[in-house]
């Protein structure tokens, strides 16, 4: 025995080695593509739609403010050579800003253009400012409303990579130094894309560091040795690593989820911890040698144990249903991190536990006695109140199912963005100053054989628009009509009110020949090659998925009523689309995912204790935490989200472990020859303590993610937090009741036991093995 446990110790030193090398090629990943359903049409039609026009998030905006307003020809300035310098950072193809943009202009001696702003001439100041405020084309695009911010348009590349995008902005945050602009906003896909990542790294630093202190506090409130401590707490460290280890092994990418694999080992290893550390040291107290009393504690903690790694598991599992791809990851890196520190876990106790005797690894104090007087008023009160019990608990059904009723999905990207960070800020300024981020998307399919840019297709697109403009939280739009409304507008001299399409087909007819004639660019992105399909691309600002979602059936009932499909057919798409549908996925799957899991640990646990009474009192303490959770989001008034969705899987996952403990407890004590009443007395007092310290311990440890910067972690932290709570309140109280109404026994019950009627073994007399000790 003491040759394997060198070879195990060996074991762990390399390992240890191997790991904090593969730690350093660990990966980070935000990408809002990451949160589309797999295998979604409406997600496929799009990115096929992208391949003849390009992406509809590749564009990087830099805000500049100067509060006493943007018509200053030093600021001007500025801006103009910004602009133009920025074409030459990493990744942009082209810059726009209000100092670039010229006005066409027709002359005897053909079309000329003049600048919207002519910076080098003051005196024309005035007049720029009033035809620009009037010019729907700029104001919320390029220029705010109030005329106090500039907004300079830097297209990127499309599906930018991260590396890319940190090229981006650390060569974009250099440039703008140079620059003494009084305020700079940016938003864009570059800088979601470092900024998250960023948050995702602090998160796991955290949440890692504040987990770690938590989980130490605790074991030494418990057990009062700083020795036992530190042996707990190597052991759940190496776990993490091992952990992170065979992610970065396996290519796995961490996203926004992952600061919560730190929380969750600390859990798993704390619980784990507890178990087999609390019953290795009652044995020691019977008298066993370090030996025989690690081989016990094994044997008979060792099976429970590993069911509620596998219960737990297998409720993490339950996430592959989702058709997020960050969902799924989290449920199989979660599930493999349960696993792995119960493997990483168990074998550093076996290694070191019996190097110690008793006195070393605890302290007695009051405490002690206080959870033993607890668990017995436990007993007495759920044996005394059984009806009143079950009534408070149905009670608690029906209130759960008024909350879950009141569940919606009115998401918003500001929820799910850093607390107090610049991003945070940028992000709400060209929310309230110009368009916003989320994009709209219209495909324009013309109908028999006709171009998309024939004059009756455009006039059904014009249409389109100008419902567009009822809806005051879509502040910008374009289409390849833009091209035409300007040359209208600089054949009535740039008025703003010429800024149409004209009456005439015939006049239409001329602008295009006259267009083919010009450079402009736009028109690709607007246009396809071939000329088979259009697009209407628009923003909408952050109103929420609920208002949004609204707004697209009404357009799409509008266009069904007023524009011709014998002409022109419109699709509303885009990722803002593909992200809101998502949100039905959610809620649609929520319940899905979880019955298969369910029904598995159900069979499992049917297999186990081979008693279909058993099972059923396994099923209702963990399923209602679920109802309970569903009632704290509905009455919370949380949408529900990917990241909340993962609440539901997380608590049925960890709250069977309690279930398992308590019922494995009940079933070797009746297997004793016990009846049920002096059974349940002894699970309570065995096991009840350990439960109780245990979900004091995923209380508090959920409750770090109150430290977390990114407000969905804290939302799901307090919500499991809470959720747990009550799972722990189902074990502890309808657990019991359950097992009285369901194993009675066939004789008169015997009077309750007490602590010195058990005899070493904690049982009353010999008797034939059970299938869960033939099993242990």
């Amino acid at each position: 025995m003491h040759r394997y446990r060198n070879w195990l110790l060996a074991f762990y030193g390399v390992a240890t080695a191997v790991s904090l090398f593969l730690l350093t090629r660990l990966t980070f990943s935000f990408d809002f593509e990451q949160f589309f359903p797999k295998g979604d049409p409406d997600w496929e039609f799009f990115k096929a739609y992208i391949q003849d026009f390009e992406s509809d998030d590749n564009f990087l905006l830099v805000a500049v403010e100067r509060q006493e307003g943007v018509f200053d020809q030093a600021f001007l300035q500025q801006v103009h050579d910004f602009t133009l310098r920025a074409r030459e950072l990493p990744h942009v193809t082209t810059t726009l800003s209000l100092t670039t943009v010229r006005y066409p202009l027709r002359t005897p001696f053909g079309v000329t253009a003049v600048p919207a702003i002519h910076i080098d001439d003051t005196t024309y100041y005035a007049a720029d400012r009033a035809r620009v405020l009037q010019d729907r084309r700029f104001v919320h695009n390029l220029i705010s409303e109030d005329a106090t911010a500039l907004t300079v348009v830097l297209k990127t590349v499309n599906q930018s990579t991260y590396e890319q995008s940190v090229a981006l902005m650390e060569a974009l945050d250099s440039l703008v130094a140079q620059y003494p602009f009084e305020s700079v906003y940016r938003l864009g896909r570059a800088y979601f894309h470092r900024d998250m990542v960023a948050m995702q790294k602090r998160e796991i630093a955290v949440s890692t560091f504040i987990a770690v202190l938590l989980a130490s506090a605790i074991l030494f409130f418990i057990f009062r040795r700083w020795r036992t401590v530190l042996l707990a707490m190597t052991g759940i460290g190496l776990a993490l690593l091992f952990f992170l280890a065979v992610l970065s092994l396996l290519g796995r990418e961490l996203n926004a989820l992952a600061a919560l694999y730190p929380i969750l080992m600390c859990i798993v290893g704390v619980a784990d911890t507890i178990h087999l550390t609390t019953k290795y040291l009652d044995e020691l107290e019977k008298g066993r040698p370090p030996a025989q009393a690690i081989r016990i504690t094994v044997r008979e903690i060792g099976l429970a144990t590993f069911i509620t790694c596998v219960t737990t598991a297998i409720g993490f599992l339950s996430l592959l249903t989702n058709r997020t791809e960050p969902i799924q990851a989290f449920g199989v890196n979660a599930a493999l991190g349960v696993v792995l520190a119960f493997i990483v876990i168990y074998g550093w106790l076996w290694l070191w536990l019996p190097r110690f005797q008793r006195e070393q690894l605890i302290l007695h104090t009051p405490e002690w006695a206080f959870w033993e007087r607890f668990m017995r008023h436990v007993y007495t009160f759920t044996r005394t109140h059984q009806r009143g019990i079950a009534w408070a608990f149905l009670a608690a059904l029906g209130l759960s199912l008024v909350g879950i009723a009141q569940i919606n999905t009115d998401y918003r990207i500001r929820q799910n963005l850093p607390r107090g960070a610049q991003i945070t800020r940028d992000f709400l300024f060209f929310e309230q100053k110009f368009a916003g981020f989320r994009p709209v998307e219209i495909a324009v399919f013309p109908q028999q054989n006709l171009a998309a840019d024939d004059p009756a297709v455009l006039r059904q697109i014009d249409k389109v628009e100008q419902r567009l403009e009822r809806y005051p939280s879509i502040r910008a739009h374009s289409s390849i009509n833009d091209l035409y409304r300007s040359l209208n507008a600089m054949h009535y001299g740039n008025r703003p009110d010429a800024y149409r399409l004209p009456d005439e087909d015939e006049e239409l007819l001329r602008y295009q020949r006259l267009a083919e004639r010009l450079p402009n660019p736009a028109a690709e992105v607007l246009l396809s090659k071939n000329r088979d399909k259009a697009r209407i691309a628009a923003r909408i600002q952050d109103i929420g998925r609920d208002s949004i979602v609204a707004i697209q059936n009404d357009l799409e009932q509008w266009i069904a009523k007023n524009t011709d499909p014998q002409i022109a057919r419109f699709r509303i798409t885009g990722t803002g689309v593909v992200v809101d549908k998502n949100s039905n996925y959610i809620r649609d799957n929520m319940l899905q995912g979880l019955i298969p899991s369910v029904i598995t640990v159900a069979l499992l646990m049917a297999l186990l204790f081979r008693d279909a009474r058993l099972v059923l009192i396994f099923a209702i303490p963990n399923v209602l935490p679920l109802f309970f959770a569903g009632a704290l989001i509905g009455f919370g008034g949380i949408p529900l989200e990917a990241g909340v969705a993962t609440v539901f899987s997380i608590v049925f996952g960890i709250a069977t472990d309690d279930t398992v403990h308590f019922l494995s407890t009940f079933r070797l004590c009746r297997s004793r020859g016990m009846s049920v009443e002096r059974s349940l007395e002894t699970t309570l007092l065995e096991t009840g303590k350990a439960m109780t310290l245990g979900s004091i311990i995923l209380f508090f440890s959920f409750l770090v993610m109150l430290f977390s910067v990114h407000p969905p972690s804290v939302i799901v932290g307090v919500l499991i937090s809470a959720t747990l709570v009550g799972a722990l309140l189902c074990d502890l109280y309808l657990s019991p009741v359950l097992v009285r109404w369901l194993l009675r026994d066939p004789m008169p019950a015997t009077t309750a036991l007490q602590p010195s009627a058990l005899n070493a073994n904690g049982g009353e007399a010999s008797h034939s093995p059970s299938p869960l000790e033939a099993h242990s």
